[in-house]
């Protein structure tokens, strides 16, 4: 799974004035990454705003991705939620052609067990047709994915090759690090925390400020990794600044007005988000132009 190491992007869906998909932003952003140097694409995760996307919106967006994308880059699908035998029908019934591998967040709101969770992947193992990248985030989720339930799947799933990472818990992550099978990869969920996790043991990352400055992001990613450490930390720095209006009012309100201000696509959102305020967009372009 070579595919998803490095730096992976969680593509925003823009939006028109009239919360129509905006396709010619869509197309201008999928030119500004890949031309970026990102190393693969994530379509329909949190970022893509694919709770409020309808079943036909989904379709036509992952196929515009995929005409756009001219298979330069992987795509990483995004197929999750808390009813695990929707996930398992929508495994079976989506198209998933050209596509390399399925994010599949841990389930929010239902709060399962440890081994609920276990069974719920389990099930989502014995069911997908490609390889599965786990995802935890407890900030959405309402619970965590302890690193025992992490490296109990993956060391008996063979297509559970990765977890990317959002629970801030260093300690946690490095157990995980420390016990997982040589071909299981951590992929970083959290954009502050990439650089750190590289040096731990960590391959990637899945990121949000990797659509607005994507050769930066992924520069630091590759030197991170390759232990490049001067290189990397002078871009970690220079980016670090970002993260708090990035993020201070909800993902991905401040990522699209970040967005705008680059002049790639607009702010908008769907309720029950609300674009970012124009203190966030003023502090974004004062950041920008620095």
């Amino acid at each position: 799974m070579e595919k998803i190491k490095g730096t992976g992007v969680a593509l925003v869906t823009p939006f028109n004035a009239d919360k129509s998909i905006d396709y010619k932003g869509l197309e201008s952003l999928l030119t500004h990454v890949i031309d970026g140097g990102v190393d693969y694409l994530v379509l329909m995760g949190t970022t893509g705003e694919s709770a409020t996307l309808s079943k036909e919106e989904k379709i036509e967006v992952v196929n515009f991705c995929k005409e756009i994308n001219k298979e330069r880059l992987p795509i990483v699908l995004g197929i999750g939620g808390n009813n695990t035998m929707q996930i398992v029908s929508d495994l079976q019934s989506t198209n998933l052609d050209g596509i390399d591998a399925i994010l599949s967040v841990s389930p929010c709101y239902n709060k399962p067990s440890q081994e609920g969770i276990y069974q719920h992947y389990k099930m989502i193992s014995k069911n997908s047709p490609l390889p599965i990248i786990m995802y935890n985030v407890p900030g959405r989720t309402a619970s965590n994915i302890s690193a025992e339930t992490t490296l109990r799947l993956a060391s008996e799933f063979e297509n559970i090759v990765a977890i990317k990472e959002a629970s801030g818990d260093m300690d946690q992550i490095m157990k995980i690090i420390q016990g997982k099978p040589s071909r299981f990869i951590v992929l970083s969920g959290d954009d502050g925390l990439t650089l750190p996790m590289i040096y731990m043991g960590a391959e990637g990352v899945i990121s949000v400020i990797g659509q607005t400055h994507p050769k930066e992001y992924s520069d630091m990613v590759s030197f991170g990794i390759s232990a490049n450490n001067v290189i990397a930390g002078e871009l970690h720095k220079r980016l670090y600044a970002f993260y708090q209006p990035l993020y201070e009012e909800g993902n991905p309100v401040g990522v699209k007005a970040c967005l705008q201000v680059l002049g790639i696509c607009k702010s908008e959102v769907r309720l029950p988000l609300v674009k970012a305020s124009e203190k966030i967009t003023q502090d974004l372009k004062k950041l920008i132009e620095q």
